[in-house]
């Protein structure tokens, strides 16, 4: 009840976000909102590279080479296309790209298994926090690499360890659209000492 609406704006770290909520029985049940551009040039980014644009281009991580698509969502993402998460190793391999020299402001790497033009699967190791169930602005990355790529269309739903998001690249504004359920992940109890 702090803010009685259905569209409203929150500031974050990334910049404002725009948000429109479905609300079902006095609670909301869903959550849309506008991600903003994404930013594929290599100074917006960063990463360190000889183009312009680093998209599916081949990178040496611990003596194995990956294709990468670096994207910025107002952070920087790193994309990897895989053939199956179910059986890879994301411990070593994840730090080693967040420290890459490529990177001066350490990097959030999502790895993805394309299922169809309208389906992946994503797991992302976040810069300074490690692998995360899920990660916003890493689902927007890897869908914006999957179309710069060509793998998939401009609609995506995204499987991760903590659920589900639809991603929506919307062409005429540029802008992504991110979705998903609202629903309570924990309940706790906060004690303040004095």
């Amino acid at each position: 009840g702090i803010v009685p609406r259905e569209v409203m704006t929150i500031e974050t770290l990334s910049g404002t976000r725009e948000l429109t909520l479905w609300v079902q029985n006095g609670e909301v049940a869903s959550v849309r909102v506008n991600m903003g551009k994404a930013e594929t040039a290599c100074e917006k980014v960063p990463v360190r590279f000889d183009g312009q644009e680093m998209i599916n281009q081949p990178m040496n991580i611990e003596g194995r080479q990956y294709n990468v698509t670096c994207v910025s969502m107002g952070n920087p993402h790193a994309v990897v296309f895989m053939d199956n998460l179910n059986t890879f190793d994301i411990d070593p391999v994840g730090p080693a790209f967040e420290f890459d020299e490529a990177f001066p402001e350490r990097v959030n790497t999502e790895f993805v298994q394309v299922l169809s033009r309208e389906e992946i699967n994503m797991r992302v190791w976040e810069r300074g926090s490690g692998e995360t169930l899920a990660c916003g602005t890493g689902t927007c990355a890897s869908v914006m690499a999957c179309i710069l790529t060509g793998r998939t269309g401009h609609r995506v739903l995204v499987h991760l360890l903590g659920g589900d998001l639809t991603i929506e690249y919307e062409e005429k504004s540029n802008h992504i659209f991110m979705t998903g359920p609202a629903v309570t992940v924990y309940e706790g109890e906060i004690e303040t000492i004095r």
